[in-house]
């Protein structure tokens, strides 16, 4: 009960309570890309973004739960149409990723990858959604990478 508590108030003001939250933001907008772009997140892109999120933070596991909460809560105001599409989203990534160089850095191509094991191969226009955003956000990582 404590612990739900706990998790609840600090995803409610993690601006405010996470250190270095943009960060983490800016991670939970690009793992959306990934996994909102079909509109929904299958269970082998949830174990996927559980795996990439403990990849990312290691040890510590709150941290990694709060990216997969931010990453869901993106998705959820996708699909609902809450104040956030998904070409709005590509725009904020490209807007911030301009804005914070060094966020660059944050994106890691061999990472999200890993999602294309979660894509029909018989869809064709879904495999090659996946790679236009590969080659999206591989662009954004050499354009603004290398000024960071």
């Amino acid at each position: 009960m404590l612990k739900n508590l706990k998790h609840t108030i600090r995803k409610m003001f993690r601006e405010f309570l996470v250190y270095h939250h943009s960060s983490m933001e800016y991670r939970a907008k690009i793992l959306t890309l990934m996994v909102s772009a079909n509109g929904e997140i299958c269970e082998c892109e949830k174990q996927k973004m559980k795996d990439i999120a403990y990849t990312i933070y290691g040890e510590d596991h709150e941290r990694a739960e709060l990216l997969i909460d931010t990453v869901n809560e993106y998705h959820e105001k996708i699909v609902t149409n809450n104040g956030l599409d998904f070409e709005h989203l590509i725009q904020l990534v490209e807007k911030e990723t301009k804005e914070n160089k060094r966020f660059a850095k944050k994106i890691d191509i061999g990472l999200l990858s890993t999602f294309k094991e979660c894509i029909d191969e018989e869809v064709e226009e879904d495999v090659l959604f996946h790679e236009r955003l590969l080659e999206f956000l591989q662009d954004l990582k050499d354009v603004y990478g290398e000024a960071a």
